[in-house]
């Protein structure tokens, strides 16, 4: 499944940052940053619902917020991209 994770995470004081950097570093596991608090995130059940569960006792959820989008199996259609970032294919091949 292809989800879409976005973030918000208050950063007034120090605990803030913490749990910005906390919450990127951890979505950055799972998928591909492709804006500064956006990820696409490629992911079978079971993984989409550990990210949920690792993001949730990472945040405060009285100042943060995460919204998913689930995008589901038949992904491509759905998403278009213009502009200055090049394409990736998640399902393309990874070189590290």
């Amino acid at each position: 499944m292809y989800v879409l994770v976005t973030y918000d995470v208050a950063t007034g004081d120090a605990a803030g940052a913490r749990r910005l950097r906390r919450v990127a570093k951890l979505c950055v596991q799972y998928g591909q940053r492709v804006q500064r608090s956006v990820f696409e995130c490629l992911v079978d059940p079971a993984q989409y619902e550990i990210l949920k569960y690792e993001l949730i006792k990472i945040i405060d959820v009285k100042k943060d917020s995460i919204l998913f989008y689930n995008l589901g199996k038949n992904w491509k259609p759905r998403v278009e991209r213009i502009g200055l970032r090049e394409t990736y294919d998640p399902e393309g091949l990874l070189l590290v």
